[in-house]
């Protein structure tokens, strides 16, 4: 995947979710000011769930009491949709960008992220396909989601983004119904692959 030049890119490794967000928040209003140009946080973080503005609180399975038996955290957040799982062993982008900029919609910035996946799973002979519909969002290997999108953009500035399954502990999607979406499975690189990837060497 080529990158501009006028593109900063920021490997920042295991990254507490809250942390993450702050970062996210302080990049936007630095963005919308012209103070940065477009920049992309690449990372991965601990155990956490977050809820989206069209969450429903029974997509959650367990009591939250037990999420912290885990070890895993849950957040609220401003993103699009539902519940989510983030955690190890996943490849993570949240682009902080100037969608005006780009000269994109909404829509094909979506679009963009889906294709980013597509072309990472066919590097590792996998064949993934965009959601067919705006219930399926993301990215699937049939009917197993492979790659998750959730993005925010507030005047024009993306945040958020997408997580990619390289092989995090899949037990963990069990406690929700990911991105409200019932009855289907989640999958990953390792499981379709049966290779062994870094996350941090995929992305």
């Amino acid at each position: 995947m080529r990158i501009p030049r006028n593109l900063n890119v920021w490997k920042m490794g295991m990254v507490n979710y809250l942390d993450a967000l702050k970062l996210q928040e302080k990049l936007v209003s630095d963005r919308k000011l012209g103070k940065i140009p477009d920049t992309i946080l690449s990372l991965q973080h601990p155990h956490t769930y977050t809820l989206g503005k069209r969450r429903t609180d029974h997509n959650l399975l367990v009591p939250e009491a037990d999420l912290r038996t885990m070890g895993a955290e849950l957040h609220y957040t401003q993103r699009g949709e539902d519940i989510t799982y983030h955690g190890p062993h996943q490849a993570i982008l949240y682009p902080i960008i100037s969608l005006k900029d780009k000269g994109l919609g909404a829509r094909k910035y979506v679009e963009s992220l889906e294709s980013i996946m597509i072309e990472l799973a066919s590097l590792y002979g996998v064949s993934a396909l965009a959601g067919m519909n705006k219930c399926e969002t993301g990215v699937w290997v049939g009917d197993r989601k492979i790659g998750a999108i959730r993005v925010r953009i507030s005047s024009g500035i993306t945040s958020h983004g997408m997580a990619f399954n390289i092989d995090p502990d899949l037990n963990y999607f069990k406690h929700i119904v990911p991105c409200g979406i019932a009855d289907k499975e989640v999958t990953s690189l390792k499981r379709e692959t049966d290779m062994v990837l870094p996350a941090e060497e995929v992305i």
